[in-house]
């Protein structure tokens, strides 16, 4: 690792210690040695990169934009969900960090291997319960002595939030969701090593008048195989996909089989709207075009080309004697 650039003051000063014996050289260099030293925390260690961290940050921001959505309609009332944080810390430390008492879902999410782990503060929890229940949103924690029917139904909701996270989820891996069981007690949870390294995405959720937090746990075991994934460099790519030959013949095919008016335009004029109030059967009105004019074919509201009016088996008919060109929608 290169070391700080030195002023040319401090290095003056340097000069002057060792020159008046304030500083002899050994202790100069005792003193370089010590400032190469750097404290490192095994227990926290670092799996992921800045980057990578940004790219979780966004995918789980998309998460929380569906989530909204999601309760909004389910349970019929304000819903607001945020993303607060995206940390990486051991497992350990967010087992400790949560509630004594919460509702934790745990969620196999294969083809990944592992489980992802979904905390969600039992004041929200009890609020979204009441609301499906017909009530007003009020919150009674008791995470402690939760109902077997008070379970299926928050499961039933929480399974089908999951869906939301496939969608987040789908340009960096095909994953889907399964919930295996729900606990009350994270000291009951003993699913990876205490050290382990995850990744931790804190919501601020607001649902009717009632707030907290909900927490998504993601060991780094689940993660390790879509690393790559969440470069830039591999979003850059996924937002260029090719399109193959079969969806390009599709879509020309659809495109031969639109239906688009055109119109044989044989002129224009200008009346006032008292005339046109009083217009009545038998008036007649002068256009801006001659008889021997060719007239103006639009397709849309583009005109395209010029043709000559005329008959064709007892119809009338336009035959096209000009393609007109220069038009910013013209791509000739």
């Amino acid at each position: 690792m290169a070391g700080d650039i030195l002023s040319q003051n401090e290095i003056d000063a340097l000069l002057s210690a060792l020159s008046t014996g304030e500083m002899t050289a050994d202790e100069m260099k005792s003193d370089q040695e010590t400032k190469k030293v750097r404290v490192y925390d095994f227990k926290r260690a670092l799996r992921f990169s800045k980057d990578q961290i940004r790219s979780l940050t966004r995918i789980h921001e998309n998460f929380a934009r569906l989530l909204t959505t999601f309760f909004s309609a389910q349970l019929r009332t304000y819903a607001q969900v945020s993303v607060v944080s995206v940390d990486q810390i051991p497992f350990e430390e967010f087992i400790r960090s949560v509630p004594s008492m919460t509702l934790i879902n745990v969620f196999e999410v294969p083809p990944l291997k592992g489980n992802i782990l979904m905390e969600i503060n039992p004041n929200i929890a009890y609020s979204m319960l009441d609301l499906m229940m017909g009530g007003r949103g009020e919150t009674h924690v008791k995470a402690d002595n939760i109902t077997e029917i008070e379970t299926k139904i928050l499961t039933n909701l929480f399974e089908r939030s999951f869906d939301n996270l496939r969608e987040a989820w789908s340009n960096i891996a095909e994953i889907d969701p399964m919930l295996t069981e729900l606990e009350v007690n994270p000291q009951f949870l003993q699913m990876i090593s205490p050290n382990e390294t995850v990744i931790v995405i804190s919501f601020n959720t607001i649902i009717g008048e009632t707030s907290g937090m909900i927490n998504i746990c993601i060991p780094h075991v689940v993660l390790e195989p879509i690393v790559p994934n969440l470069s830039v460099r591999y979003w850059m790519q996924s937002d260029k996909k090719e399109v193959s030959p079969e969806q390009l013949k599709v879509l020309e095919k659809r495109v031969k089989a639109a239906e688009i008016p055109v119109i044989a335009e044989l002129g224009t004029t200008d009346i006032s709207i008292e005339d046109l109030l009083f217009l009545q059967i038998g008036d007649v009105l002068q256009i801006n075009t001659k008889i021997d004019d060719p007239l103006t074919i639009k397709v849309g509201e583009i005109p395209k080309y010029k043709a000559q009016p005329g008959k064709l088996k007892k119809r009338m008919a336009v035959q096209v004697i000009e393609t007109l060109k220069g038009g910013e929608d013209d791509d000739e």
